[in-house]
This record gives C-alpha cells, structure tokens and sequence, in this order.
C-alpha cells in the first residue's frame, strides 16, 4: 500500500537531502563541483565570470564532438574519426566559400554535408561491412585528414567573415560557441530520450542480438546512429574554424580522445547502453575546467597531462565499477532502471568511484599549487608553440632566467602544436589579468583572435621567433629568417659547387618562420641557375616526420646531392634517412643551431646550421615584456643576429 509523505518532512528539509542524492547519483557532477571549489580556493583568477566563460568557450568544441560521440558509445560504438571529420568540414567550408567562390549558405551545406557523408560511410563499413567500429573509424581518421591536407594544400585557409561570427560574442560578452554547445546538447537530449532513434541506440548498446529479434533494423539504425556523430563533428569543426579565423588541415588532432574521454567521465559505458547528453556536458567540463585552472596555477603543460590522463584512467574504473555493481543487482533483483541512469545496486560503486576521482582531482591541485603570490611582481605569460623541440626547449630557459634575474613572475604554457589550445592559452592570460603576453604562435592566422582579446584588454603581447597576422603587437622578438635562408642556400651551393639536384624539407604550413626561411632560401638558390630543386615537402618542424618525408623523398630522386632543412630538427631526421650518405655524397643544411644540430656539424654528417640563439631570443622577449608592461618604449622588431656554423667554427657556439 502506498504511503503518503509527511508535511513535516517534506518541506524545508527536503532540499538537503534531494540535493545530497543528486551528486550522489552524479558522479561527474559531484567531481566538477569539488573541481570548481578546488580551483576557486587555489587560484583567485578562476571564480570571475570571464574566466568561467572562458571555460565554457573552451569546453564547446570538445563538448559538442562529445555528443556525437555518445551517440555512437551509448550503441556499443566508437568513433575515432571526428577530429579529422570536423578538420575536413571546416576545411572544405573555407575552400568553397573562397577558393571555389560558392555562395556561404551554400559552402556551410556542403560542410555538414561532408561531416554527414563521412559517418554514413563509417556506419556502413559497421553495419554491412561488420568491420569493427575501432577500425572502421580509424580508417575514417586517415581519410578525413589527408583530403583536408589535399584540400588546403596543407596550408590554413581564411574563412569566411560571415561564419567567423560563430566564434565572437553576443553582446561583448556572451560567447556564441556557448550558445552554439547548449543548443546541441538539447538536441543530444532531445533525440537520446524522446525519439525512436534515441531508445534504439539503448536496445542496440545494451543488447544488439537482442534488438535485432525484437524487431529493430539494427543495420539501418547504424547508418543513422553514424552519421549524427557525423553531423555533430562539423558543427564541432565549424565552431572551432571560427574561432580561429582560418580552417586548419591539422585542426583537431587528438580532439577524439578527449571527446571519448568526455563521455565517459559523464558516466557513459564504453560497454554500451548506458549514457546521458548531461553527463558528456559535465565530462566536457570537467576536462576544460582542469585544464584552465591548471594554466591559471601556473602547472607544467607536462604535469597536466599526467594530472587529466589519471582523471580518465578513474572515470573507467568508475565506469568498470558501475558495471559490476549493476550486473550483481539484476542478478539479485531481476530489474533495471530507466536508461541512462544507475539502478540503487550501483550506487555503492559509483560512491567509491566518486570518491577516487574526487579526491584525485583536489590532491593534484594542491600538490601542484603554488603557494608563492607575484607579491606586486610584473605577471608575464608565455604561450609557445611547443615543448617538443630542442628550439623551444632554449628559448624557454633564456627566458626563465631573465624572469629571475628581472624579478618577474613568468608562467609557460606549451600549445603542443595546437592552435586551439594556444587560443585557449591565451584567453586565461588575459582573463588572469597579466601585466604583458610572450606569444609564439603555432600559426600566425589563428593566433590572431586570442591577441586581439589581449589588445581589448590593454595587454601588451610580445611575438617571439614567428609574427602575428591580424592583431598589433608590442614587438617581434625573430631572428632574421629571411637573411638566414639566403645564408643557408649561399652555403648550399658553395659546398655543392653550384651544381646539383637538391630537396627542400618545409616547416609548419602557415607560420612566419616557415614562410621567410622558405623565401629567403628560394632567393638566395635563383643565383645558382645550375642547381635544382627537385622536391619540396613539408615535414612541420618535427623530427621524425623528417625521416619518414626525405625516406620517401629518396625513392623518387635517388640522385641528390643537397638537403635544406628549414630546422634542424627536420635536418637531423633527413640525416638519418640517408644513412652513410650524409656528410658524403649528400650534403644536409638545418636551421637554428641547437645542442643536436651543431653536435650533427661537429661530426660530419650535418655540412651546416644557420645558428639562432633561441636563449638570447627569449631574454630579449622578456625584456621587452617587461618594459612594454612598463609603458616604456620598446622597438617595433628586434632582429636576433644568425650565422652559419660550419665544422670550422662549430667549437664557437658549442
């Protein structure tokens, strides 16, 4: 017989414990309310509501991939395609609307089309293929970005004003990818609770064999199941081109691990059958707010990276957990609740898993606090494009230590090659409130919008080693690129004796230095009419794309006799692909003189660098934030000196 609730203690005592059973049966959203308090006692930055829009912007792009992926995990799927669907979309928009000269309304169809396009074809390979989503996807990874680099020719495209609205604010301050982020999770709610669509993917992920008996095209609702995921990436690549002003071929790398990641600490099972749209919002979240508050914290990009990879591993323990917990309570009690949402049997489960991930996100906020205050100290941030090369790695010390020496607080964070995330970067630097921004972009195009918030903000930004296109700038801090590609192609052809067939290894598509080391050594070569460039192929400053460009290089032009590498990272995997014939038959020039590179030239196997001093660069960087925080004058450009270095002279800079 049921039992009426008493008045008494349904009242005003009744919020407590209501609101203690939501985060209890939350668990995500139990560990984003812990993070947010964490965050606000550590960081005095982070509790201001630019920052927290800050943080909504950033979760947008991540969180709407997110929804079309719960799609597809909640049907026992995966989809490791979508970054490189969101590029292609983005990339193919950007294409037509200029290149092509389509109309804009009609280029936006055509991009979600595209997205829509690539996971029809995904689900089909699923469904009638039975290829395994994991490697049906993953095919769709590859495909994806290499028709956005045959698209784009591996350079960023401009997109359209029109669209690049998506990226601004309403108002001055409301963010449209916020707006652009609710509106598709209330579709992802929408069609996962209220359409037939929606209850199929649950049948389908709780039981495929199951659903096909009782009488659902399994087959057919894969195609569809697919192609949302499909459609969401686009918006998602969309959203992310307008932010950045450009469509980038190399957009979105990694962006379907997070997307993943996301789902599943929203309380999605990677078995299937279970998962909400709330969940992947608050999963999105959490992943941005770590993020965020860890830039503001001033963490080592390195450090985060542990910090939000040990967040993951729990969240599937959480998830492993819930599972166990639930199979014991069917089997003790024979039912199981609404989809979506766990049975009283899991709930020991999803406390415990709670538990870990809670206190797991506070304790790797504390021990990564920093206690010391600026004390009134000059606050300088500095975004560099990566940590991932020797180059960098200098600048970053020069840096450093003319920070200590001036008695400045300097913060680094490292954009990891990621224009999205140095846009992110860029945005908590100027939310924290900083006295000047060192900026080295990892494209000049998309660098530009997170520059212009800092110039609304009366910020001063300091470019280093690579310009900034579309926003003002203090002052370049570069070596002078262009003098020294015309160095490297003059110690090229007297060492070839001017003659030979030669290949040209190209930095990353879009920056300054890649363009102006390019240019200067395309001058520099037109001098010596009897030497030929043969090939010329981008390896995006990276050693091991190195390597594998000039190893394939060799297959079709067996027969050169020069190399010119736009950095010696690349320089030194072109050594390595030749093996006994560098230093010999074939002789190899870098660019930046790093420790490797001159050891290179001190061997015999790398002829020459034209030598940067990557330390000096990042001193002189400081000094001019410093008194550009100062309203102190400060040049226009400061050109740092290069030199080539040759055997003969390597034992000077060594």
């Amino acid at each position: 017989m049921a039992t009426d609730t008493h008045p008494s203690k349904a009242g005003a005592g009744a919020a407590g414990p209501s609101l203690r059973r939501l985060l209890l049966d939350n668990g995500a959203l139990t560990a984003l309310v812990v993070l947010l308090v964490a965050m606000s006692l550590l960081s005095g930055d982070f509790l201001t509501t630019q920052n927290l829009l800050n943080v909504g912007v950033q979760a947008a792009v991540t969180a709407i991939l997110a929804f079309g992926v719960t799609f597809v995990i909640v049907s026992a799927g995966i989809d490791l395609s979508v970054g490189s669907v969101a590029a292609l979309s983005a990339t193919v928009l950007a294409w037509s609307a200029t290149s092509a000269g389509m109309p804009v309304v009609l280029a936006v169809l055509l991009a979600v089309a595209t997205g829509i396009a690539c996971g029809f074809v995904n689900g089909a390979l699923v469904a009638y293929g039975k290829l395994p989503s994991f490697i049906a996807t993953l095919a769709m990874l590859s495909i994806a970005r290499g028709l956005s680099l045959v698209i784009s020719q591996g350079s960023p495209i401009a997109f359209p004003d029109s669209v690049s609205v998506l990226g601004d604010t309403l108002g001055g301050w409301l963010p449209v990818p916020v707006l652009v982020m609710i509106a598709m999770g209330l579709i992802t709610a929408l069609v996962l609770a209220r359409t037939y669509l929606g209850r199929s993917m649950y049948a389908i992920g709780g039981n495929e064999e199951a659903a096909r008996l009782s009488g659902l095209r399994v087959k057919k609702q894969k195609l569809a199941i697919y192609a949302l995921s499909g459609l969401f990436a686009a918006v998602a690549g969309i959203v992310l081109a307008s932010r950045l002003t450009s469509a980038q071929p190399q957009a979105a790398q990694g962006y379907e691990l997070d997307a993943i990641a996301a789902v599943v600490i929203g309380g999605a099972s990677l078995a299937g059958g279970v998962g909400k749209a709330s969940g992947t919002l608050i999963g999105a979240l959490i992943l941005a707010v770590l993020r965020n508050g860890l830039n503001l914290m001033s963490v080592s990009a390195f450090w985060q990276q542990v910090v939000i990879g040990v967040v993951i591993a729990l969240a599937v323990l959480l998830d492993t957990l819930r599972r166990k917990a639930g199979s014991g309570a069917a089997s003790a009690g024979g039912s199981s609740g609404a989809p979506g949402s766990p049975g009283p049997g899991r709930r020991g489960a999803m406390k415990a898993g709670l538990a870990l991930v809670c206190v797991a996100a506070v304790i790797a906020a504390v021990t990564f606090f920093n206690s010391g205050s600026s004390g009134g100290k000059t606050r300088i941030g500095m975004s560099l494009s990566t940590l991932n090369n020797p180059f960098f790695v200098q600048m970053k010390a020069g840096a450093q230590e003319q920070a200590k020496a001036d008695g400045v607080d300097l913060t680094v964070t490292d954009a990891q090659n990621d224009a999205s995330q140095q846009a992110n970067q860029l945005e908590n630097f100027t939310s924290s409130g900083v006295d000047s921004i060192i900026v080295n972009p990892v494209d000049s195009d998309a660098v530009g919008p997170g520059v212009r918030s800092a110039n609304q903000a009366d910020i001063p930004v300091i470019a280093a080693d690579r310009g900034v296109n579309k926003a003002d700038t203090a002052t370049l801090v570069a070596s002078d690129n262009v003098a020294g590609g015309k160095l490297a192609a003059k110690a090229l052809a007297d060492k070839l004796g001017g003659k030979g067939s030669i290949v040209v290894l190209q930095g990353t598509a879009g920056t300054s230095a890649s363009r102006e080391r390019g240019a200067g050594f395309a001058a520099g070569i037109k001098a010596y009419p009897g030497i030929k460039v043969v090939a010329t192929q981008p390896a995006d400053f990276d050693r091991t794309k190195g390597l594998d460009v000039m190893t394939n290089l060799l297959q079709g032009h067996p027969g050169i006799t020069g190399v010119f590498a736009e950095n010696d990272e690349m320089a030194l995997g072109a050594v390595k692909a030749l093996g006994s014939k560098a230093g010999k038959s074939v002789s190899v020039v870098g660019f930046d003189g790093t420790p490797d590179g001159l050891k290179a030239v001190g061997a015999g196997t790398l002829y020459a660098s034209v030598a940067q001093q990557p330390k000096e660069l990042g001193k002189i960087a400081v000094q001019n934030a410093v008194r550009a925080a100062e309203d102190k004058k400060v040049a226009g450009t400061v050109k740092v000196p290069v030199k080539v270095v040759t055997r003969q002279n390597v034992a000077d800079f060594s």
